[in-house]
């Protein structure tokens, strides 16, 4: 055979053997990582038992000495997932009072946020099971995201980057079996969220947050009073003149303190003169007055599907024609908002919303 004629043969034949690869089914076998053999120590620190804030079994989120538990009035909505949170501060260190921002904590500071489903929220306390814990390090140049998520057997917690989805269920209050494929964020979508202007910042401890009774070991207690007690903040003014956000969970307050308080802790860390979303012009921090910036009678900066060819973010006295209640209803991951967290639509946060919005004249 010439020598031409058996060059051709030789690429027909390699062309032949490519195409029967291609066509070849893939295997079914699935290769799994174990997450302690990634090594992202130049992250952190590879494990959440490694930082030493939990004593005992790390399922029981029993605090160290130095750790001290806390809550918000008002808690964004995380597909129904229930939060244990601490926060350490360094030793002799105290965080500054701010009426209106989130403390001004010292470098060293970390803030810890456990992600958990109980089986039967019936029972809340019960069959708990952790999926995730966040962590908030301020270093020095700035606050650090790091999500852990837990193994199976809810001994240890891993340093995972990437984030992941993970089944759950559970059986809610009225005993209706949910389930669900629970997100979590990457570390890039930890920081969506946290942005301030250039700044990665913590969005839930204000003192409006924290201005609120938590039951302590020795008993319940104002949390501010309580970090004033142990030397953790100072500048705290009269507790009279030091804000309070609603709590919107809270059915005697009012509809409008409610839905905004609900409004705030979902949105506002976007919808605000200096988030991700400021060029919307929605801003929806609980002490915003100025209604136009509200939403009410307010059209969109960009129509588009996110719309849903309504004409203006709030119509008062028509949540049906309200671009703000469409979007809050929405499970669309084009349409929905918040657009990140979230799987499920938080029916009694819609509920009230709709409520408030009906409400306007």
């Amino acid at each position: 055979m010439p020598v031409n004629n058996m060059s051709r043969f030789s690429v027909l034949f390699a062309y032949f053997l490519l195409l029967i690869a291609c066509t070849q089914k893939p295997t079914s076998k699935v290769v799994v990582v174990p997450e302690e053999s990634v090594d992202l120590t130049h992250i952190g620190k590879a494990t959440l038992s490694e930082y030493g804030f939990f004593k005992g079994a790390l399922r029981d989120l029993n605090p160290m000495d130095d750790v001290v538990p806390y809550k918000l009035n008002s808690s964004l909505f995380t597909d129904y997932a229930f939060k244990a949170r601490f926060v350490k501060l360094p030793a002799g260190t105290k965080a500054t009072y701010h009426a209106d921002e989130v403390l001004n904590f010292p470098k060293g500071t970390v803030l810890i946020k456990n992600f958990y489903y109980p089986a039967d929220f019936r029972r809340p306390d019960e069959n708990i099971r952790i999926l995730e814990t966040r962590l908030l390090l301020h270093e020095t140049d700035g606050w650090k995201t790091l999500p852990y998520i837990w193994n199976e057997e809810q001994t240890e917690a891993y340093l995972d980057v990437a984030g992941r989805n993970i089944p759950v269920s559970w059986t809610d209050k009225q005993g209706v079996i949910k389930n669900i494929s629970y997100s979590v964020p990457n570390m890039n979508q930890c920081k969506g969220c946290h942005l301030r202007g250039d700044q990665v910042m913590p969005i839930g401890p204000t003192a409006r947050q924290l201005n609120g009774n938590y039951h302590y070991t020795a008993g319940e207690e104002n949390q501010l009073l309580f970090w004033q007690a142990h030397n953790m903040i100072e500048g705290l003014p009269a507790m009279a003149t030091v804000p309070a956000l609603t709590a919107y969970e809270d059915e005697t307050a009012p509809t409008d303190l409610r839905a905004r308080a609900w409004l705030e802790i979902n949105c506002a860390h976007c919808h605000r003169s200096d988030g991700p979303a400021k060029n919307s012009g929605l801003y929806l921090l609980a002490s915003e007055k100025d209604k136009r910036v509200l939403g009410v009678g307010k059209a969109p900066v960009a129509a588009g599907k996110g719309s849903g060819g309504r004409l203006y973010s709030i119509v008062p006295g028509k949540p049906d024609e309200s671009i703000l209640q469409f979007r809050i209803e929405s499970t669309h991951p084009g349409i929905m908002m918040p657009e990140l967290g979230r799987q499920l639509t938080h029916e009694e946060g819609v509920d009230l919303v709709r409520k408030w919005i009906a409400e306007m004249k």
